[in-house]
């Protein structure tokens, strides 16, 4: 067998660049001429400022009067690799999403720069001027054009210049070539006159070496840095707790494409019944392509679990079967091109009507979400609305003979045992992560007061899986949930996902109907 051997010049090829090796694209002197030449004129309509632009402003000056002095990096981070040379679709860090008001595919690896300036001098009256670092699109007669294949229009489209984005988003921008200067600039030790610099971590390796080495090299103690930039963490998630108007609007338009996407999965229950194997898939692929045409993507994986797949709480995988007489729980969310996601559940009868044992447990959890909904007002504390949702649960379970104590022991610290059917939270904030404002203090959040223009689900649940010695045989392998999000108002609260069927009867009714409507027939 003949050996092979590298020549030359393959040993002498970078490691980055083999990867580009199958594309053999050529670099003669006359392709890279012709490229360069006979191209119209791109349209460049006037940009216009966007509707987002001001609401970020005022984001952006929150977080300003907090940390007056310092210097704030806040990165989108880079691409994702999903296999070799691919990327996962790029989706910015949500705190830079919040304080730019970039949304979709916008802008990877640019970074967000608060600089201090004196009180008053920053941008609307506040203590900084922010800059936004990106990577411009290049011009047509540029090897990038049609080279690069991570920024070169050729490859990934159309990309705004440093002028388009500045006024559209009402930011400073620069190009990223001089980003090092102005992360790492008068950085240091504040008793020695140097400038505090907080970073936001976990996004992007090479803006973290950059800020962790000028922290090195000017002495700054690492692991008291480490202390600052969880407290930008925090704060960026604290500022997030109450939305604005549009953060509000951006959330109905989630909800709104969420419950057209319920009702293409009840329009395709009866195929996937009928699928062999993986019925599950054709209800998660119904929902994904509503999130792909009404919004961006999915806010999270989505979860379509029927009969005991239901019992797993993070059911992903999907691979079930859809069987008519049981229950298919199904946990989906569109996020909108803004970033803002949806969170809703719906347990649903694969043939449309629920059995006796489903509809008991089923108005168990409906009777639990609206005493969650009652407790969900100004003035009392997120932890309130879960303690609402628990009184109604163990209550019943109680009444079914399930609690080996009475309901009060269970709902004691030192009890308890009602979570063995219910062990997660009721509610969460809800907004450009489906779990949002997860780094603020739980001061503000789990013992914090409801305030009007917070945003968060309320999904009680109960979960008896099949292998529940615990419970009566009828109640094993069933799990369902109902989940709706929530708008606090200055009057109460306002049910945003109302638009979906909750109630058994309303959702028979609606699934029957769906049903007539296509002239198709439940599963059977």
């Amino acid at each position: 067998m003949t050996e092979h051997s590298s020549t030359p010049q393959d040993a002498g090829q970078p490691l980055e660049e083999r990867v580009e090796n199958r594309s053999q694209r050529s670099d003669s002197p006359a392709f890279q001429q012709f490229m360069a030449a006979q191209w119209a004129r791109p349209e460049t309509p006037e940009a216009e400022r966007v509707p987002v632009a001001d609401f970020a402003a005022q984001r952006r000056k929150r977080i300003s009067e907090r940390f007056p002095g310092e210097r704030l990096v806040l990165p989108a981070g880079p691409p994702k690799v999903r296999s070799n040379d691919t990327d996962y679709r790029f989706r910015p860090h949500s705190a830079f999403a919040h304080l730019t008001g970039l949304g979709v595919d916008h802008e990877p690896d640019a970074v967000l720069v608060l600089e201090p300036v004196e009180e008053g001098q920053g941008d609307d009256g506040g203590h900084h001027e922010a800059t936004l670092y990106f990577h411009p699109m290049a011009g047509r007669e540029t090897r990038e054009f049609y080279a690069d294949t991570k920024n070169g229009e050729f490859w990934v489209g159309p990309r705004p210049t440093l002028e388009e984005l500045g006024t559209a988003y009402g930011l400073r921008t620069r190009d990223l070539g001089a980003l090092e200067d102005a992360i790492t600039k008068n950085a240091g030790p504040t008793a020695l006159g140097g400038l505090r610099v907080r970073l936001v971590r976990g996004v992007d390796l090479d803006v973290e070496a950059l800020v962790d080495t000028s922290r090195i090299n000017t002495g700054v103690d690492l692991e008291a840095s480490d202390a600052l930039d969880g407290g930008l963490a925090e704060a960026l998630a604290e500022v997030r707790l109450v939305k604005d108007a549009h953060e509000v609007e951006q959330l109905r338009h989630a909800v709104e494409a969420t419950i057209a996407g319920f009702t293409d999965i009840v329009h395709v229950l009866p195929a996937a019944a009928g699928h062999r194997h993986r019925g599950e898939r054709m209800v998660e692929g119904a929902f994904f392509a509503r999130a792909r045409t009404d919004g961006n993507d999915l806010g999270y994986d989505t979860i379509a679990a029927c009969g005991n797949n239901a019992t797993v709480l993070h059911w992903i995988r999907n691979t079930g079967r859809v069987i008519p007489g049981e229950l298919i729980l199904v946990d989906a969310g569109v996020e909108a091109d803004s970033l803002y996601t949806a969170d809703i559940t719906r347990t649903l009868p694969v043939n449309g009507r629920y059995t006796e044992v489903q509809r008991r447990i089923y108005e168990a959890v409906l009777d639990a979400a609206d005493a969650a909904f009652d407790a969900a007002v100004p003035g009392n504390r997120f932890r309130d609305v879960h303690a609402a949702a628990m009184e109604v649960l163990a209550r019943r379970l109680e009444s079914w003979g399930l609690l080996p104590v009475p309901a009060e022991v269970s709902l004691s610290a030192e009890g308890q045992h009602h979570r063995r059917w219910m062990p997660h939270g009721t509610s969460h904030h809800l907004g450009l992560d489906v779990h949002d404002c997860a780094q603020a203090k739980r001061e503000l959040y789990v013992d914090g007061v409801i305030e009007p223009g917070m945003v968060f689900t309320i999904e009680p649940g109960l979960y008896f899986k099949a292998e529940d010695l615990a419970v009566p045989e009828e109640y094993r392998g069933i799990g369902v949930r109902i989940e709706d999000d929530v708008l606090i108002t200055e009057e109460g609260n306002v049910n945003l996902s109302s638009g979906l069927p909750r109630t058994p009867d309303e959702v028979e009714a609606w699934m029957t109907g769906l049903w007539h409507a296509r002239e198709g027939v439940a599963p059977s």
